[in-house]
């Protein structure tokens, strides 16, 4: 592990904010972020989704509060509380009804700050062209609104780290992803914009699993960081055991942190991405043109496979550096 945190030191962080609808594995993810030292989050920013946005709010001050000195000054903004025209999904079946499933969280340390999360991606991205990269674990609303409003941002963006969609089956429904599925007309909008794109789907998270021995490392460490994440995570993996016959839960939001912080851990292809907006049973697909077949050009770099024992094992290195 020792290589990893070698790696990590070398030249200057990368400037990062993270939008997100936390959740649980939101949490974990933003963890990770806090918790490596080669990026500067500039801030967080909340949408719906897992749960309804209030709570998401709070939710993203209690992780905040988790990740102590690590987010001290760290600004986070309230973002959009519904999609831009479907109605709102919530994932509370998986997540919990606060979201974070877990004993003994801290109480946040400070309120969210006034105005509105897309002002704050507007002015932060305008502020260093071509410099911050955006992670969203989470429905694609407040992007969506930002580069709408401001049409020249996507080309002020270094890069847009996507959780959500998949090239294969969605998990919400049989052919949607749920953050796809909670905003497919922000997706749309964010996968037409022509912002340097990644897509981190459910085709590779699904192959990072939080299995009983991962879960008993994360307990290990030996700090409230570790032992909250496995909680949480125990506290979803009834249902992957039950629905999909796995060993525990998948780690979908941190996958795509990772993919920010060392995109070597996967497999990228650059291909077409649509995203399906008629209604029915493929509302919110991400169609991806993995074989070239519609002659048009990519629009975003796809994750296709993961070293999977890698990328846990900078979780659980970086993890075990937080209180």
């Amino acid at each position: 592990m020792l290589s990893l945190m070698v790696a990590s030191l070398s030249g200057p962080p990368l400037p990062v904010i993270l939008d997100g609808d936390p959740g649980l594995d939101d949490a974990v993810a933003w963890l990770l972020a806090f918790a490596s030292p080669e990026v500067q989050v500039q801030g967080v920013t909340a949408v719906h989704g897992n749960v309804p946005l209030r709570r998401g709010v709070r939710n993203t001050g209690v992780v905040l509060a988790l990740a102590g000195e690590r987010a001290q000054g760290v600004p986070y903004f309230a973002g959009a509380d519904r999609p831009l025209l479907r109605e709102e999904l919530t994932a509370t079946q998986i997540h919990g009804e606060t979201g974070l499933p877990a004993e003994g969280l801290p109480e946040p340390v400070r309120p969210p700050e006034a105005g509105h999360a897309v002002d704050f991606l507007i002015r932060t991205l305008r502020a260093s062209p071509g410099q911050v990269t955006l992670v969203a674990s989470g429905p694609l609303t407040n992007v969506a609104l930002a580069f709408r409003l401001a049409p020249d941002l996507p080309q002020q963006v270094r890069e847009v780290v996507w959780m959500g969609g998949s090239t294969g089956p969605g998990n919400r429904t049989p052919a949607a992803e749920f953050n796809a599925l909670a905003d497919p007309h922000a997706a749309d909008i964010v996968f037409r914009s022509g912002a340097p794109l990644r897509m981190v789907g459910l085709n590779v998270t699904m192959q990072c699993i939080a299995t009983p021995e991962r879960l008993e490392q994360l307990r290990s460490l030996g700090n409230r960081a570790g032992a909250v994440s496995a909680q949480m995570l125990e506290f979803y993996a009834g249902v992957y055991r039950e629905r999909y016959g796995l060993s525990g839960g998948a780690l979908h939001d941190p996958l795509a942190v990772a993919a920010a912080l060392r995109p070597e851990l996967l497999t990228w292809r650059p291909m077409p991405v649509a995203v399906e907006l008629n209604g029915g049973l493929n509302l919110g697909r991400t169609v991806c043109d993995l074989y070239g077949v519609t002659g048009q050009a990519p629009n975003a770099q796809v994750a296709v496979d993961v070293d999977a024992p890698a990328f846990f094992d900078l979780l659980l290195e970086r993890l075990g550096t937080l209180p």
